[in-house]
């Protein structure tokens, strides 16, 4: 019975942090467009992607 005098304010404290992270990503605009994103992976995309880091820009510099 004496771990209720531990759990019950613990978990208050948790239930605060997370309301307050709610409000913040709110505020934020974390919440703003959820429909975009899920729509980009549909779209098609003809661009070559980007070189990766420190590899060389094409086969003539490789020697």
């Amino acid at each position: 019975m004496n771990i209720l005098l531990f759990l019950i304010p613990i978990s208050l404290v948790m239930i605060g942090a997370a309301a307050l992270l709610f409000a913040w990503a709110v505020k934020h605009g974390q919440f703003e467009d959820l429909d975009t994103p899920a729509l980009d992976i549909l779209r098609e995309d003809d661009r070559p992607p980007p070189p990766a880091q420190g590899a060389p820009a094409d086969d003539r510099d490789a020697g």
